[in-house]
């Protein structure tokens, strides 16, 4: 992080002030509680494999019933990422730890929809348990994207080819084995005392999944370069999520082994680098800022340079600080360039939300360069970026689907853009969903909860379906966005 002279941060920090007590370009409240049930309906959307008779989202039927049969396996079930429909095991490991994080930390804000928070969850690791099942094995992605993405179909139809993809000793994962093992020991926290058996099971596996990515180490995008870039490759390297795992090991289970990998590997493994960034691809912020809880209470004085490390990459989201990788729209919203920008919006909103409450129940401030923010002037923050997906933005628009007057019609997602398979029965066709990709008609089904990419820098958006960077859904915008939702559901009048 560049250096700041006191003068600058004086500067930065007054500005703070100012920005959190200017007014929000709507001053009507939002329903925090209906934004949260959609948030959460919206995976039901996302499913594969067989639906069950509760699913909600009617428009939807089974779809990928054969994936991993011509492997001999079964690997039914799970989520397609975005608006396409492949199953790509990376992201899909990052959406169910965020769910799992969310549940932990605002499970107890959620009322009537922890149980379908706890749904979505289960969806998601019982699909990762089928692909971890075999020893020193993980399948990390079925079906080709080429040959996807060259076509414009209903999952429920769809006729590319299912290829299966894993990572195994002789060709090793290390990235998307650290986040499997982080989302099943996450989610194994979740599962603790409402399902003892299962919690038990998913934290069993989380260790040997953990092995496995530690002794075979290794990028995933360099063992399936082919299959998985240009589309989920590691940019990153796969040292974070080696802690991010070891992290989320540690929480679940409170093994000593764990504590003491954090410790040894806190140098080897990078923990202070790139800090301003967290999402599917880098869990740096993340690993700081969930490791900080047990620092903030006490417990770990020994991991006190991952606090500095959360403290400097929270610093940097403050508005108005000056960093080269993290800006404000004129109407406010978090914008770092590439595309899908609400990934970045919800997955950094949420991080400042958990590190708030983190500090606060141990009566701490933020340090800014001499300068100190409180844990209340950080959920400001959260909450204005909650707000202006919800509609007080520029634009007056809602970027969640099926929530507000005004919201996203044209989003780029096949099954949402096609017509359902109950208003048009027979096949559509690779090719033949083309029409429909191109129709500028709003979208026959709603898939209620969706959070598109988002405006661009200058609060911009064109509502198009060809614009995927702006107008495609993924799971991995959504999951974090479902803890914030919880929370402001709770406290909205949070100012």
């Amino acid at each position: 992080m560049p250096h700041l002279s006191v003068l600058n941060i004086h500067h930065l920090f007054l500005l703070f002030l100012v920005l959190l007590s200017t007014p929000t370009i709507s001053a009507a409240g939002h329903d925090y509680g209906d934004a949260l049930r959609k948030s959460i309906l919206f995976f039901e959307g996302q499913r594969s494999g067989k639906l069950p008779r509760e699913q909600r989202l009617k428009w939807r039927r089974d779809s990928a019933m054969r994936d991993g049969a011509e492997d001999g396996v079964d690997l039914t079930g799970g989520y397609y990422d975005a608006g396409d429909n492949i199953k790509f095991g990376f992201p899909m490991a990052f959406t169910t730890t965020m769910l799992a994080w969310s549940v932990i930390d605002f499970g107890r804000n959620m009322g009537p929809e922890l149980g379908n928070a706890l749904d979505a969850v289960r969806w998601a690791t019982d699909y990762l348990l089928k692909a971890t099942a075999v020893p020193n094995n993980i399948y990390v992605q079925v079906g080709d994207a080429f040959s996807d993405h060259s076509c414009w179909e209903r999952p429920e139809d769809m006729d590319t080819p299912r290829t299966v993809y894993k990572v195994d000793t002789s060709h090793p994962g290390s990235d998307v084995a650290g986040e499997t093992a982080a989302a099943l020991a996450a989610a194994s926290i979740v599962f603790r005392s409402r399902d003892p058996a299962y919690s038990r099971l998913l934290l069993q596996r989380a260790v040997s999944v953990f092995d496995f990515a530690d002794k075979y180490r290794g990028a995933y995008s360099s063992s399936l370069r082919s299959a998985v870039c240009p589309f989920y490759c590691d940019f990153n390297g796969y040292q974070d999520e080696l802690l991010w795992g070891a992290a989320w090991l540690h929480k679940a289970s409170r093994r000593r082994k764990y504590r003491e990998y954090i410790k040894s590997n806190e140098v080897v493994l990078g923990a202070s680098d790139t800090i301003n960034e967290f999402g599917w691809d880098n869990k740096h912020a993340g690993i700081n800022v969930l490791i900080s809880k047990q620092v903030a209470m006490g417990k770990a004085d020994y991991l006190q340079s991952f606090k500095q490390y959360a403290d400097r990459f929270i610093c940097t989201l403050l508005p108005g600080a000056s960093h080269p990788q993290i800006q404000y729209s004129p109407g406010g919203l978090i914008f770092k360039t590439g595309g899908s920008n609400m990934q970045h919006v919800t997955s950094l909103s949420f991080l400042l939300l958990a590190y708030s409450n983190y500090i606060s129940h141990s009566n701490q401030l933020l340090p800014c360069g001499g300068i100190s923010a409180t844990p209340a002037q950080l959920r400001r923050i959260a909450k204005r970026q909650v707000d202006y997906i919800l509609g007080d933005n520029p634009m007056k628009m809602s970027y969640m689907v099926g929530y507000g007057k005004r919201y996203p019609q044209r989003i780029h997602h096949r099954a949402s853009s096609l017509p359902s398979v109950n208003a048009h029965p027979a096949h559509i066709g690779c090719k033949a969903g083309t029409p429909y990709y191109l129709n500028p008609k709003p979208n026959p089904n709603t898939l209620v909860g969706a959070l598109v990419g988002g405006p661009n820098i200058t609060d911009k958006f064109p509502d198009s379906r060809p614009i995927f960077q702006q107008s495609e859904p993924t799971t991995y915008i959504n999951a974090p966005l479902v803890g914030l939702l919880a929370y402001f559901s709770a406290h909205p009048n949070t100012t």
